[in-house]
């Protein structure tokens, strides 16, 4: 006996007959649909376009936060990837930790800022123990600012103390480009 597909099925006699026959057959459905490509296409086209103009090839290098307005740079270069220190009104953060607010450091009269050298100093020896193997990446010393407009320069000397006294002597301050129709590109100045 030949294998069926399960389904009611009618009798020979009822199946084959013109009036009752055509019930059956009329109920039975093809399993073959067609599909439009041609939007599928178009929708594809579109989103490859939209990822391939929001790509950039040399990553990001700095988050821009909102509280933190960038001071102008007429002259400067394209910053490196590095770990970032950003100094807003109300935090001294490094790479999105907030380690300390920033009136304690416009406070103190002494320069040395043990929790930010501390998470400095752990970064230092994270990036050691990475590439110990590799001579080709030694350790430059290189990290960003990112500081707000208006913070008083004892801040920011404070912060960089920190940073040379943690092994960070490359200092590069992150400012907006005035350059030209491009005000977006970050720069950096030493």
């Amino acid at each position: 006996m030949a294998i069926v597909t399960p389904g009611i099925r009618p009798c020979e006699r009822i199946a084959r007959s013109k009036v009752l026959g055509k019930k059956f057959i009329r109920g039975k459905r093809g399993v073959y649909a067609a599909l439009t490509l041609t939007s599928l296409v178009d929708v594809m086209t579109i989103i490859v376009i939209f990822l391939l103009m929001n790509f950039s090839a040399n990553g990001e290098v700095l988050y821009m936060s909102k509280d933190i307005r960038l001071p102008d740079a007429y002259h400067g270069s394209q910053l490196d990837r590095a770990p970032v220190i950003s100094v807003s009104a109300e935090a001294v953060t490094f790479d999105g930790r907030m380690l300390l607010n920033t009136g304690d450091l416009v406070k103190g009269d002494a320069m040395s800022v043990p929790e930010l050298e501390e998470a400095l100093r752990d970064e230092k020896r994270r990036y050691e123990t990475i590439h110990v193997e590799d001579p080709d990446h030694p350790f430059r010393g290189l990290i960003n600012v990112q500081a707000d407009r208006r913070i008083p320069f004892k801040v920011i000397k404070r912060v960089m103390f920190a940073c040379n006294q943690s092994g960070f002597g490359n200092i590069n301050f992150a400012a907006l480009s005035r350059e030209g129709a491009s005000p977006k590109t970050v720069t950096a100045s030493r």
